[in-house]
């Protein structure tokens, strides 16, 4: 798989701690990652995909990803308790796109709600007609709306492997049934405050991941990572929604698809790694973020 490109500055008062994909994980001087009940993370604008972390990056993305981020931590308060600390208590070098945050323990477990059936979701139900242990009607296809929306756990895979979906049972076998539940009901609530306030904008949020960890100073199951972004969520315009086909995606979608496209060249089955984004592939990825910053923010960019 290919490596992050590392690109941490150095920020006083803060030792970088961790290169992700798409983010830098900073904790304050002298303190251990494993342990800081504070941490700084820091958006950048590296895009992955099917695992490569993909060149060039997409100008802008780290600012909107976090600008879209808060948006969504706003509007969840009341449901759940965030990280979030700061996005102005922040070093210079890095504000639009920082946020200083709770150290959480994070659960090894990708929380994913689905509203609509495609992607891995659909694939899975084709297979077999159940989705994350959720056995659905018959005759679904492509983009069809699930209601109520369902839970569908996932592991979480170290940095360069995949994540495999597993069914709600397997999950509570793991992390155990307490938690599992707690975690499945946050995530659907979650993601039905959403869905309203997407359609609201004229969006239709398909599905979403979300990540949660326990406060390192109280334990308390608090919301993480980034939330309800274009990385982490499908987004379709509800005015080109038509079930039975994919709608065009306000998201990562359009990069992914030109990467599993002849255009791309590329075998995502191979040990290769993927080809450079063309210009054009840039742009039209940004327009589609920047398009998602501001029908849901109400903000212009």
């Amino acid at each position: 798989m290919s490596a992050p490109l590392t690109c941490a500055p150095e920020l006083p008062g803060w030792d970088h701690a961790v290169t992700g994909k798409v983010r830098e994980l900073y904790v304050p001087a002298g303190q251990d990652a494993a342990s800081a009940t504070e941490v700084l993370v820091v958006a950048t604008d590296r895009i992955s995909a099917f695992d490569h972390t993909l060149q060039p990056g997409i100008p802008d993305k780290g600012r909107l990803l976090t600008g879209i981020s808060l948006f969504w931590f706003e509007q969840l308060a009341d449901l759940v308790p965030h990280h979030v600390l700061s996005a102005t208590d922040v070093p210079a070098a890095v504000r639009g796109r920082a946020l200083r945050c709770r150290g959480l323990s994070m659960v090894p477990l990708e929380c994913i709600a689905r509203g609509y059936l495609t992607g891995s979701g659909l694939a899975d139900y084709r297979a077999g007609g159940a989705v994350g242990g959720h056995v659905l009607p018959t005759g679904l296809g492509e983009a069809s709306r699930l209601d109520p929306a369902i839970f569908t756990p996932s592991t979480k895979a170290e940095q360069g492997d995949h994540d495999e979906n597993i069914t709600v049972a397997e999950a509570r076998d793991r992390l155990g049934a307490e938690l599992v539940d707690q975690l499945e009901e946050l995530t659907l609530a979650v993601y039905e405050r959403a869905r309203t306030i997407a359609a609201e904008r004229g969006i239709l949020l398909a599905d979403t991941k979300l990540e949660f960890g326990h406060s390192r100073t109280d334990g308390t199951l608090t919301l993480g990572d980034e939330v309800l972004t274009p990385d982490s969520s499908r987004f379709w315009s509800a005015d080109q929604y038509e079930q039975g086909r994919t709608p065009p995606s306000l998201d990562k979608q359009y990069v992914r698809d030109w990467l599993t496209s002849a255009a791309s060249g590329w075998d995502k089955g191979s040990a290769a790694a993927p080809p450079e984004l063309p210009a054009e592939v840039v742009e039209q990825t940004r327009q589609r973020y920047v398009e998602a910053y501001e029908r849901l923010t109400g903000q212009e960019f």
